[in-house]
């Protein structure tokens, strides 16, 4: 339907009475079904949202938040976007949040708690109703903003004994630990290793070095490379332990992406996976099982982990007096055997 079939004068910016005309409901009606979706029929809000794209209608979202104390605004702050790990649990929180009204706002930390300082100082002024950070390490200042600010908070992908608010993930010194054993188990004893400085991927490397204590003929070698996680750091990592004659026998890499860089350079000088070099990775991308060899790897049930923090924040947003209510759930990992090592 045009503006126009509508009867809106063309000159005139739409307003949410237009709206509830072309609808034929009630302007408070458009007014909830706009925002707080939980309190009208779903048939409802279908047609609201019909009649809001066929007037062109902008709602002013800033002014209803003022009015309810909702702004139905998540902040998510990712490390990166430049690899898919975290895209599994992203897709599965973001659409669950939308299927209950809210929507989401993304923000990059570079893996710096200096940089998500900085974009909790943006994002804070526009009042959003929930926050999701990835990991635990943040600046003190982060933590007593966040702890005077009162937003139900979940932190991701990590394990603390001292959480900000709500907690949903698992333990990086656990699957270091999990890992080494593997390698042992397997007959391994020449390890090194291949990441980026990111400080999750950081603890896990020092919990394997600590696990393998005892088990390997060398030290771990290890060349550890600036984030984001590329190809070309995988193979960059691995050009210079062979340099060095110190790859070993096999290269454990921070991420999938990283281990796949591995694997193409080892494959361009003729080594042979895993015969001449064992290649193991992290994450378990939706490529891992399709290298040639699959990839052995650590799975992370990311959609789990999506839904976990969402289905928190809403159960924190429908019972405020639940805040005191502590929430550590560890969903855990899964080693996944194929080819590769």
């Amino acid at each position: 339907m045009s503006r126009k079939a509508a009867g809106i004068r063309s000159s005139a910016a739409p307003t949410l009475v237009d709206v509830a005309r072309v609808a034929g409901v009630s302007p408070i009606t458009v007014s909830r079904a706009l925002g707080r979706p939980e309190v009208v029929t779903d048939a409802t809000r279908k047609r609201v949202l019909e009649a809001v794209r066929a007037t062109g209608y902008v709602p002013n979202l800033a002014a209803g938040s003022l009015a309810s104390s909702r702004s139905r605004l998540v902040a998510i702050f990712l490390p990166t976007i430049a690899n898919s790990i975290f895209a599994d649990t992203v897709q599965a929180l973001t659409a669950r949040l939308a299927a209950a009204g809210y929507q989401t706002l993304l923000g990059l930390t570079g893996y710096s708690p200096e940089q998500e300082e900085a974009l909790l100082e943006a994002v804070l002024g526009r009042r959003p109703d929930g926050i999701v950070l990835t990991g635990t390490e943040h600046t003190q200042a982060s933590r007593e903003r966040l702890a005077r600010v009162g937003i139900p908070l979940v932190e991701a992908w990590d394990l603390s004994e001292h959480p900000v608010d709500m907690l949903v993930g698992f333990s990086h010194e656990a699957v270091g630990q999990a890992v080494a054993r593997y390698l042992i188990g397997k007959g391994y004893r020449r390890v090194s290793v291949v990441g980026i400085d990111d400080p999750r991927g950081m603890r896990r490397y020092r919990s394997l070095v600590a696990a393998l204590q005892g088990h390997v003929t060398a030290p771990v070698a290890s060349r550890i490379l600036p984030a984001p996680a590329t190809l070309a750091v995988g193979r960059e990592g691995l050009a210079r332990l062979l340099q060095e004659n110190a790859a070993g026998d096999v290269v454990v890499c921070s991420s999938d992406t990283v281990a796949q860089g591995v694997m193409a350079e080892a494959l361009s000088r003729g080594l042979r996976i895993p015969e001449d070099l064992a290649v193991m990775g992290f994450g378990d991308l939706s490529s891992a099982a399709h290298t040639h060899p699959p990839l052995s790897t650590v799975r992370v049930d990311g959609p789990r982990i999506g839904c976990a923090i969402a289905e928190a924040l809403l159960a924190r947003f429908a019972e405020p007096a639940a805040a005191r209510q502590p929430l550590r759930l560890d969903v855990g990992f899964e080693l996944v055997e194929r080819s590769s090592a």
